[in-house]
């Protein structure tokens, strides 16, 4: 794993709540299959019973391949992989305070998702969404770097086929999954 993808730099800027996920509670997943990086579809609307983490980020980087220019600027774009270290190390907690499962999605391909979560160790699927499919459908706030659009940083609490909870923005990132966690063991 590279370190420096890793470990946030000092003096991120902060994201500010612009509203983009004001909406969310309370909706219901949609019909939506995407590819995991286990070779399973995923049905949005089908996840189960009970609560599922869907941590939702713009774009993971790989050692030795430059990011999108200004990227460390964009307030809350860099720290996706200090994030999924994040929801590793505290998967088998997340699981033992009620998570069912737990989900990273993106805009990129799964190619480039199932190479992240060889690299990291991932116990997790992560999920392709490269035509923003959910930006559509729900709404999910995106933002433009390098040319292409990408997720803003967000959590749904997803409970019975519905968001029950969001987390947006989401600063820092590389700390989210131990608010994910806290939440969860005040919530059961």
């Amino acid at each position: 794993m590279d370190d420096d993808l890793a470990r946030l730099p000092q003096g991120l800027p902060v994201p500010e709540d612009d509203g983009g996920a004001a909406h969310l509670p309370g909706l219901a997943l949609p019909p939506v299959a995407l590819a995991g990086t286990g070779g399973e579809e995923v049905r949005l609307d089908r996840l189960g019973a009970g609560r599922t983490v869907v941590y939702v980020y713009p774009l993971t980087g790989r050692p030795g391949t430059e990011q999108p220019e200004g990227w460390d600027g964009i307030p809350g774009a860099r720290g996706c992989t200090a994030e999924a270290c994040a929801f590793r190390d505290h998967h088998r907690e997340l699981l033992a305070a009620g998570a069912a499962g737990v989900f990273g999605l993106s805009s990129q391909d799964t190619a480039y998702q199932r190479e992240v979560t060889e690299r990291l160790h991932l116990p997790f699927s992560m999920l392709a969404d490269p035509d923003l499919t959910l930006a559509r459908v729900m709404g999910l706030p995106t933002f433009a770097a390098g040319g292409q659009s990408l997720y803003k940083r967000l959590t749904m609490i997803v409970r019975d086929g519905a968001v029950e909870h969001v987390f947006y923005p989401v600063f820092p990132p590389d700390r989210h999954a131990a608010e994910v966690l806290d939440w969860l063991r005040h919530h059961t």
